[in-house]
């Protein structure tokens, strides 16, 4: 639902509605709630039905990890624009009992027949709409090591409340209403798609029941037949065929160009299990998200960056996020592909040399890459002007959810299937949106840029799933969705939070800005309103965000630990609706 922002002491607060449902149903009768209090586990997500579905594991027996990839199954169902099992995403996650941070990669990739110049020439939203866009799917590859590593339970199991929600149905809000209207032209050049979202030809009501039926029974006969009926089996030779042959309307007018995937890039398929990347900042443990995400590494510099600095506001929020975003686009790619200087670009010494580039004044545009070479000498008597070209654009569809449980365990998780709708290709039968992650990729030309496509790789994502630990022990987890802002929406999270005196849900729910290494910097309507006039008279120069949604910024979730192991779980109270936080017991 879209909500009202209102400024208010720098926060924002927002009113909205719930529409009422025309058919009954479960979820209907319950109102989401953005935060909630308690003990024995806790999750948040976007969505009520995803946040029951996990806390239906946790109440099971299940750990973080069994409930975080039953919440993403439930968000392929009720944020399909989103997430889905064709999609992909990171995993952040704290393993109690062994004390320690672990990640697994699931991002898509290029089939082996890509090339660096397969984009080149081609209109951004013509490439989206294809099957050229199309990665393979890295989801169900994800979810699998993830229950083998970490999990208690098996993925039959933990789809079940997907399953569920996909039979029965869910009621439609104002935001998947308004997100199917905006894609429906596209959708309905695609025989699958329209039939699926387009009912009677048009976007369903809001307060209507949508079921997805062709999903649930994908749902079950995945859980029956397991990882390999996608990589390699009937499942995975339905999507390449789709992907080489797009269900094209007749009569379409659309140029949609097939893709290159074949069922041996679908076997050639790993998720894999990485280490994450870890800064400290005023003695916290920051964990993130290593190469090919950019948000762990950028996160990181950027507070790095803040920590050298005398003094942190919003000033220097903008001018180091300028910075880290000039070396994320210089440096960061698939690191199987790309000698990533992850070390030398969070180490101190560059970030102090970094640092000295912010004077009272916002710096000039574009802020140039710096040297990561591990010699730092002396700030330098004046900044560089860069020439680099200012970062391309990126799908800002994704979601995040955080999940906590008895144990301790956190998982925080962000899946997509990157624009809103992905490619708008629905496979015939199955329910499932194809991803365009391919989009992500650099287009060229561009020599040397570390974003290019290549056969195999994998593109460089923003995704930002993040966990902070104090002492050993969890503090915050945070993450969410936005493309690129994804970053900027996690540190100013956590600057909120950890600098500005804020509580976690005011940390959330405050008013945003983005600056991304652009000329102008982005910003809610409440942000400007209250910190505008300040910002430019030090130089700023802030910008509508064009969104969609028009002028909102990122829809986070995210955790607490509280003391006498009280854990407080966060969503957005307005931004895409509101979210959904729950925890399994408001008392001991």
């Amino acid at each position: 639902m879209r909500s009202v922002v209102v400024a208010s002491l720098g926060l924002v607060t927002f009113a909205g509605f719930l529409a009422p449902p025309v058919h009954a149903s479960p979820a209907a009768k319950e109102v989401k709630r953005p935060v909630a209090e308690g003990y024995g586990g806790a999750v948040a997500t976007v969505d009520l039905d995803a946040s029951k579905a996990a806390l239906s594991v946790l109440r099971q027996g299940g750990n973080a990890m069994d409930a975080a990839v039953a919440g993403a199954a439930a968000l392929g169902v009720t944020e399909p624009y989103s997430a889905g099992l064709a999609g992909g995403g990171f995993i952040v996650y704290y393993d109690a009992r062994k004390r320690k941070v672990t990640t697994i990669d699931g991002r898509e990739a290029a089939p082996r027949a890509m090339t660096s110049t397969a984009f080149e020439g081609i209109p951004f939203d013509e490439a989206v709409t294809s099957g050229l866009s199309v990665g393979v799917p890295g989801s169900v590859a994800q979810w699998d090591l993830a229950l083998r590593r970490y999990g208690t339970m098996s993925l039959r199991q933990v789809l079940r409340p997907a399953i569920e929600i996909a039979e029965k149905g869910f009621v439609v809000d104002q935001t998947f209403h308004d997100q199917t209207e905006q894609n429906a032209a596209r959708f309905a050049d695609f025989t699958s798609t329209a039939s699926l979202y387009l009912p009677g030809g048009q976007p369903p009501p809001v307060g209507s029941v949508f079921r997805n039926r062709d999903l649930a029974r994908t749902y079950r006969e995945l859980g029956v037949r397991g990882p390999d009926w996608l990589y390699g089996g009937e499942l995975g030779r339905e999507i390449v065929a789709t992907v080489k042959k797009p269900p094209v309307r007749k009569g379409a007018t659309r140029n949609v160009r097939t893709g290159l995937m074949e069922v041996s890039d679908l076997r050639a398929y790993r998720a894999l299990e990485r280490p994450p990347t870890k800064v400290t900042y005023k003695g916290l443990d920051v964990y993130g998200m290593a190469p090919p995400s950019s948000g762990g590494s950028t996160v990181g510099e950027a507070l790095k960056i803040l920590e050298a600095l005398p003094k942190v506001g919003l000033h220097e929020y903008l001018e180091a996020s300028r910075l880290a975003f000039a070396d994320r686009n210089a440096y960061v790619g698939d690191p199987a592909y790309v000698n990533v200087p992850l070390d030398r670009l969070l180490s101190d010494g560059f970030a102090k040399e970094r640092a000295c580039l912010i004077g009272p004044r916002a710096m000039a545009h574009p802020a140039a890459p710096g040297s990561p070479d591990g010699s730092y000498g002396p700030c330098p008597s004046g900044a560089a002007e860069g020439s680099v070209p200012e970062e391309k654009k990126e799908g800002p569809e994704t979601t995040h959810l955080v999940v906590t449980d008895r144990w301790g365990d956190v998982a925080a998780y962000n899946i997509t299937i990157e624009q809103t709708g992905g490619s708008g290709i629905v496979v015939p039968g199955r329910g499932i949106l194809l991803n365009n992650e391919l989009t992500d990729f650099t287009f060229g030309p561009a020599p040397g840029d570390p974003n290019l496509p290549a056969p195999g790789k994998r593109p460089r994502s923003s995704m930002a799933p993040t966990i902070v630990l104090k002492n050993g022990k969890p503090l915050l987890a945070v993450g969410s969705p936005g493309g690129s802002t994804i970053i900027t929406t996690v540190l100013q999270i956590l600057l909120n939070r950890l600098d500005f005196g804020m509580s976690l849900p005011e940390a959330v729910a405050a008013p945003r800005a983005s600056q991304r290494n652009t000329a102008a910097t982005q910003a809610e309507p409440a942000f400007a309103d209250r910190y505008g006039a300040e910002l430019t008279a030090l130089g700023h120069t802030l910008t509508d965000v064009p969104g969609p949604p028009v002028g909102e910024i990122g829809a986070a979730t995210g955790l607490e630990f509280l003391r006498d192991g009280r854990v407080q779980a966060v969503a957005e109270p307005g931004r895409r609706g509101g979210g959904s936080a729950l925890v399994v017991s408001p008392r001991r």
